[in-house]
């Protein structure tokens, strides 16, 4: 019975001092007035309330240049990729990420250089919400490179070695996920049990 009533004091001053640190953890500092902005000229604090460009709106179906770009770049890739820059820096039209794409490979496939180093570089490093893939920017460079474009040679090493490390890292995880697993359901034991209403601890 001593035991039990030392037990509950116990897990009282534990409940407490976990109550404490929740408190704690939930309390927010006041919001600064300031935010620090770094960019290519350095970084500077500015209020928060500062508007530094203002948000373009894009009536694409205001004089038709998106529309007459779009058509003549399903024919030519050099279109095809001014289309797909200014998909990317939202000139002209409204910026999206997944068109730029698009028409950089439609330009690329076609036999456009430019568009098929963009693209390389595009696979290498990611383009916003989509992550980089090695493999694929390995294979635009490589066919840049083969077409004799210095700076594609230089990326695509770069590439090749992010593939390398990429798949490396892939095998290790396959190799080891169930020896991992199997600690988890198998080899790790519990330290406490059940018995009579409370927990019990070795």
């Amino acid at each position: 019975m001593l035991r039990a009533g030392v037990e509950v004091f116990i897990m009282k001053r534990w409940l407490v001092i976990v109550g404490c640190v929740v408190l704690a953890s939930c309390a927010q500092p006041p919001q600064r007035e300031t935010v620090t902005i770094c960019d290519g000229g350095g970084c500077r604090e500015q209020g928060r309330d500062v508007v530094t460009q203002e948000t373009r709106t894009f009536n694409e179906a205001d004089d038709g240049r998106a529309a007459a770009l779009e058509a003549i770049a399903e024919q030519d890739p050099r279109a095809a990729y001014d289309l797909g820059l200014r998909y990317f820096r939202g000139d002209g039209v409204r910026q999206d990420s997944y068109k730029a794409l698009t028409w950089m490979r439609s330009a690329a496939e076609r036999g456009h250089l430019e568009a098929q180093k963009a693209l390389g570089r595009f696979y290498l490093t990611g383009l916003e919400e989509m992550g980089p893939d090695p493999r694929e920017a390995e294979k635009w460079l490589s066919i840049t490179a083969g077409r004799g474009d210095a700076e594609a040679r230089t990326l695509l090493a770069e590439a090749s070695a992010a593939r390398k490390s990429e798949e490396a890292e892939w095998k290790w995880r396959q190799r080891w996920r169930g020896v991992f697993y199997d600690y988890w359901y198998r080899r790790y034991t519990y330290l406490g049990y059940w018995r009579d209403g409370y927990w019990y601890y070795r």
